[in-house]
Formats: C-alpha cells, sequence, structure tokens
C-alpha cells in the first residue's frame, strides 16, 4: 500500500477572495432581475387570442437548503387545465379532434438562462 504526500507552496488568498464573495452575494436581486426579463419574454412569445394566458406569468425566487431556484407560473386555469402549457404542448378536444402545439415556451426562456449561465461563469472566473 502507498503512501499518499501532498506538498502545497503559497496561499488561498484568490480561493479564499471568491468564496468570500460567492457568500456575499445578493442573488435574489440578480434573479429577480432575470425573473423580470424571463415573464416579459414569455409574454412576448405566447400566442394571444384574448391575452389572458400572456398576462398571467408570473415568477417565484426561492431559496431552500442553500440552493436558489427561480420558477416560472402561469396562473390562467381554465377546468383545471393550465391554458399555457396546452397552447405549448397541444391538446386533444371534445369532439376528439386533436389542436398542436406551438413550441413558444422553451425558445421564449431558454435566452434568459443562456444569460444566467453566462454571467455566473463570468463571475467564477473574473
Amino acid at each position: 500500500m502507498g503512501i499518499i504526500s501532498v506538498r502545497h507552496r503559497g496561499n488561498f488568498r484568490n480561493t479564499e477572495e471568491f468564496f468570500s464573495k460567492a457568500l456575499k452575494a445578493d442573488y435574489r436581486s440578480v434573479l429577480e432581475l432575470y425573473g423580470q426579463k424571463g415573464v416579459s419574454a414569455l409574454r412576448s412569445a405566447t400566442p394571444k387570442d384574448s391575452g389572458e394566458t400572456a398576462e398571467s406569468w408570473g415568477y417565484l425566487v426561492e431559496q431552500k437548503n442553500g440552493r436558489w431556484r427561480i420558477t416560472f407560473t402561469n396562473d390562467n386555469i381554465q377546468n383545471g387545465v393550465n391554458i399555457a402549457i396546452i397552447l405549448n404542448y397541444g391538446h386533444g378536444t371534445a369532439s376528439g379532434a386533436y389542436v398542436a402545439g406551438r413550441n413558444y415556451i422553451d425558445p421564449a426562456i431558454q435566452p434568459i438562462f443562456d444569460k444566467i449561465a453566462d454571467d455566473v461563469w463570468k463571475e467564477v472566473i473574473a
């Protein structure tokens, strides 16, 4: 059985500074900003008839167990069905016909997620 030996020269100043900045970061305000941008993108992309679904977008920013999460919501519920979801994925009708979805949610929100990832990466390498 071999012995593992580790030698270190220098200090951990850069690492300590990075973690110190990360602990002080105001994640809530950053995610609130992206939540607003996401809602705007989703409203713009939502197919409009009455406009009710487009105006029903919202978001929640939550922190639990040291993790932050942003959740986009849509409160336009008709007969227990979320209209934003059936517009996106399609649905069957009472007469047996099928209405195809429009796949608007992912293309609208993906640039927001990409921007979050890009900004976080810039912060890590700064």
